[in-house]
C-alpha cells in the first residue's frame, strides 16, 4: 500500500487535478450541480479498532477497502469522549467548551448563542439537502444527540425554530446535492449485543482477541471483548448496504464518503475518559470521482473537521468563530488537540487533555473521584468493570489495571509513540521535565484564548437527573440476585429492568 503523508496541499492539489475543478478554493464558484454529496457515517462508541488500523480478529472488508481506496487518517482525536459533546462540536464546527454544549444531555431548552449556528444551516442556504438517517441500516440511525435547543426536522433560524435536517430516512436523486448523516447505533452498548452474536454466522473467537494490557485477561473479557468486535463486523456491513444503495442510484461516484466514530469504546479507559482508547477514533475519507490514491494521513486532526470540510466543499466560506479546520483546506496544521470530560449523567468530571503528535498530558481538577466512578448506567454495561472491580478486592490486579480503581493524580503524561498504551505515567519523571512544561503551556493557552464553560459552576436545573440511579438502588433492594448476576460479568438488560423498575413505581401509586 502507498504510504504518503500529506500537507493540505498536496491533497488537494490531487483532487483538483482529478476532478478538473482546478482553481476551486473557498471564494471561487462553480456549478452549483458539480458539487459533490456527503455521507457521513458515525460509528458510535468505538476507537481505531477496525483491520485497516491493525485491529486484531475482525474482518471489516468494507471499512479497509474505503481506506485502501481513500484517505485514511491515523491521528484523529475527539474533544470529547462521550456522545452528545462530540455531537454538539461536530454539528457546528466549534469545541463543545466554547458553545457551552459540553455537559452530556443538559442545556437542551437553550438556544444555542450567537453567533454559532448548525452546518445544515450553511449546507441547506447553500442549496443542499440535508438528510438524516436511513432506513436501511439498523434503528433507522436518526439520532441527533445535541446539547443545545433543537429538533431534528423542520427550518432553522436559532430564535424561533430548531430544525437541524430537511428530511430522514431515504436519499433520492433529486436530493443532490445532499448532505446526510447516518449513525450506526449497533456498536453502541445496548441489550442486542448477545442477539447480533448469536445471529451471526462467524462469531468472534474470545480466544482471538488481543486485550489491551490495562484489561485484565479472563474469560468474561474475552467475551465480552469479542461482542464487541461482533458488533463492529454487523456495522461494517451496515456500511455496505448504505453504499449499495447509493451506486444502485448511480450517487455513489459523486458522494464523499466519510467514516468516523463518535467516541472512543465503551469499556475500560475508553468512553467517558481520556486515554486513547476514549479519544482516538477511526476517520476515513472516500470519494470515488474524486481520489484514485491510498493515502495515510498523520497529522492531527479532529470529528470537527468534518463540518468545516462539508462547507469547503459546498463553496461555503467558513465562519470565523469555527475551531474546526477544512481537511481540503490549508489551514489545517494543528500542534495540539484539546480534550475535555464534563458532566456524564450522575457523575461530573472536570478533565482535560493535550494531545500532540507524540505525548498526551492530562490535567485532572477533580482527584477524589477514581475512573471507577460506579456510574448506575455503566453498571449494566461494562462487564469487564464488574470483573476487575472483584479482582481488584481481592488483590489479583498487576498495578496498571489497579489504577482504575484509585484516586486519580493530577498531572498525567504519556509518551504515545514508546507507550502506545499509556502505562506509564512521566508526569514527575523529571528527564520529562521541558515536556511537561510545554504541555502545561499549551493547555494554559487554550484556556486564555477560550472561555471552557466546563470549569464554570454548572446550572443543574438545565442538566436532567439521569434514571439508572433509582434503577440501580430499587435492584438493590428488591432484586439482589441481578446486582450479584452483573457483578459476575453478566450484562442483565438495562431496558428490561427500567420498564420493570416503571411497572414497580406504578403499582405503588
Amino acid at each position: 500500500m502507498h504510504r504518503m503523508k500529506l500537507n493540505n496541499k498536496i491533497f488537494w492539489s490531487i483532487v483538483l487535478c482529478i476532478t478538473g475543478l482546478m482553481g476551486f478554493s473557498q471564494q471561487s464558484t462553480y456549478n452549483k450541480d458539480s458539487r459533490p454529496n456527503v455521507l457521513w457515517i458515525m460509528a458510535e462508541d468505538m476507537s481505531i479498532d477496525l483491520g485497516c488500523y491493525g485491529m486484531s480478529a475482525v474482518k471489516t472488508p468494507v471499512l479497509d477497502e474505503l481506506a485502501a481506496t481513500g484517505i485514511q487518517f491515523m491521528n484523529c482525536y475527539g474533544t470529547n469522549s462521550i456522545c452528545s459533546p462530540s455531537r454538539s462540536n461536530m454539528i457546528t464546527g466549534v469545541h463543545q467548551n466554547i458553545t457551552n454544549t459540553q455537559h452530556h444531555r443538559s442545556n437542551r431548552s437553550i438556544p444555542l448563542q450567537a453567533p454559532y449556528q448548525p452546518i445544515t444551516k450553511y449546507l441547506r442556504d447553500a442549496g443542499y439537502t440535508c438528510i438524516l438517517g436511513s432506513k436501511l441500516v439498523k434503528g433507522g440511525s436518526k439520532k441527533v444527540d445535541v446539547n443545545f435547543k433543537h429538533k431534528a426536522i423542520g427550518p432553522w433560524d436559532g430564535r424561533t425554530q430548531f430544525g437541524l435536517f430537511n428530511k430522514a430516512n431515504t436519499i433520492t436523486p433529486e436530493d443532490q446535492p445532499f448532505f446526510a448523516q447516518v449513525t450506526l447505533t449497533v456498536t453502541h452498548r445496548g441489550d442486542w449485543w448477545n442477539q447480533i452474536r448469536k445471529k451471526s454466522s462467524h462469531k468472534v473467537n474470545p480466544e482471538d482477541g488481543e486485550l489491551p494490557p490495562y484489561i485484565a485477561d479472563t474469560p468474561e473479557t474475552r467475551l465480552d471483548w469479542a461482542k464487541y468486535l461482533d458488533q463492529i463486523e454487523y456495522m461494517d456491513n451496515e456500511v455496505k448496504i448504505l453504499l449499495d444503495d447509493l451506486r444502485a442510484k448511480n450517487m455513489l461516484d459523486n458522494t464523499i464518503v466519510v467514516f468516523v466514530g463518535d467516541n472512543g469504546r465503551c469499556n475500560v479507559r475508553g468512553k467517558g475518559y481520556l486515554y486513547d482508547p476514549g479519544l482516538h477514533l477511526p476517520l476515513i475519507v472516500n470519494w470515488p470521482a474524486g481520489i484514485k490514491q491510498s493515502i495515510k494521513d498523520d497529522r492531527l486532526v479532529t470529528p470537527l473537521d468534518i463540518a468545516a470540510t462539508a462547507l469547503d466543499l459546498a463553496d461555503v466560506e467558513l465562519p470565523e468563530y469555527m475551531t474546526a479546520r477544512s481537511l481540503l483546506g490549508q489551514e489545517l496544521n494543528r500542534s495540539y488537540v484539546y480534550s475535555a470530560r464534563d458532566l456524564w449523567d450522575e457523575v461530573l468530571e472536570q478533565s482535560r487533555a493535550i494531545t500532540t503528535d507524540k505525548y498526551r498530558y492530562i490535567k485532572n481538577y477533580n482527584t477524589k473521584l477514581p475512573l471507577d466512578a460506579h456510574q448506575a448506567y455503566l453498571e449494566f454495561y461494562r462487564p469487564a468493570v464488574h470483573i476487575m472491580r472483584g479482582l481488584y478486592k481481592e488483590g489479583k490486579l498487576d498495578p496498571l489495571q489497579s489504577k482504575f480503581f484509585e484516586p486519580k493524580v493530577e498531572e498525567e503524561l504519556y509518551d504515545l509513540i514508546n507507550d502506545p498504551h499509556e502505562t506509564v505515567n512521566l508526569a514527575t519523571n523529571k528527564k520529562y521535565k521541558k515536556i511537561l512544561k510545554t504541555m502545561r503551556g499549551h493547555l494554559h493557552d487554550w484556556q486564555q484564548t477560550h472561555h471552557d464553560f466546563g470549569l464554570d459552576s454548572i446550572n443543574w436545573e438545565q442538566a436532567p437527573p439521569p434514571k439508572a440511579p433509582a434503577v440501580i438502588d430499587w435492584l438493590k433492594a428488591y432484586h439482589p440476585e441481578v446486582i450479584s448476576a452483573m457483578e459476575k460479568g453478566v450484562e442483565p438488560g438495562f431496558q428490561k429492568w427500567v420498564q420493570a423498575y416503571k411497572k414497580f413505581k406504578a403499582n405503588e401509586k
